[in-house]
């Protein structure tokens, strides 16, 4: 396998301007931050705060309207600047659960015999082996969540960015899938960037946690979590999580409460 770039990703002064016939409408302003090499980052904040704009910028689907997204590497001709895995799976239908694992390796030319292998390794990691042959539909919706986190890794990218992957499971699928993602992740240390409307997930998952608020959406304030790594997801019990997750909530409550009385 080619030897993996670790850059740093660096936002400086993004803002982000959707144009429409009434002028414009403003969903990010003036943020910056840096995720670091091996860094595993959440984002949380109220709904229309501008997450999901953030990720897409971040993954190059459009372009900031202010500001620099910089990558402090270059990029490696094999490996991918980022992969993205999203709250419903996005799997191609069509393809067979090995193909859609290893289909980021076709797209870069890897030759059918060694990405097969490869993606039945990954398969076996995410304890799907069995269901190789098998189509999306045939799996359930944390299986199908699974494939699409081995896809993702498999491809190696330099920037794995997450858009509330677990939200749509139930909480026992949610806090396996929690734990499978942390192994994974362990073993390859890719950076990451993962939105969550989860307090408590983005504290237990996160080296840290940019919290955002405001129409447009602004970092209103950055947490080093205080959790060593490797990460027991049985640390929620302990009070120094509880006292992070309430404090986020705190930071956030008044726009969440004022968001749910406008839309009732």
């Amino acid at each position: 396998m080619t030897a993996s770039s670790r850059p740093t990703l660096i936002c400086q002064g993004i803002s982000k301007l959707y144009p429409t016939r009434s002028g414009g409408i403003a969903a990010l302003t003036n943020v910056s931050f840096t995720v670091r090499p091996e860094e595993f980052v959440c984002i949380v904040g109220p709904s229309g705060c501008g997450k999901s704009t953030l990720l897409k910028l971040l993954a190059g689907l459009i372009a900031p309207t202010t500001g620099q997204l910089i990558f402090s590497e270059p990029a490696v001709p094999d490996q991918p600047r980022n992969a993205l895995v999203f709250q419903e799976h996005g799997l191609f239908p069509w393809l067979t659960v090995l193909d859609n694992v290893a289909f980021g390796l076709e797209t870069r030319g890897v030759r059918r015999q060694e990405r097969q292998e490869r993606a039945r390794a990954f398969l076996a990691q995410v304890g799907l082996s069995a269901f190789a042959d098998n189509y999306p539909h045939e799996l359930s919706v944390g299986m199908r969540q699974r494939v699409g986190i081995a896809r993702a890794f498999l491809s190696n990218p330099q920037l794995l960015l997450m858009d509330e992957p677990f939200s749509a499971l139930d909480a026992q699928s949610k806090l396996v899938l929690q734990e499978e993602l942390l192994r994974i992740w362990k073993d390859h240390r890719t950076m990451v960037v993962y939105v969550t409307h989860d307090i408590e997930e983005a504290v237990l998952l996160g080296d840290r946690v940019l919290v955002m608020s405001g129409h447009p959406g602004r970092i209103q304030e950055e947490i080093q979590i205080p959790l060593g790594r490797p990460r027991d997801l049985r640390d929620r019990e302990q009070q120094d999580v509880r006292k992070i997750a309430w404090h986020i909530w705190k930071a956030i409550e008044a726009e969440v409460r004022e968001d749910l009385r406008v839309a009732s």
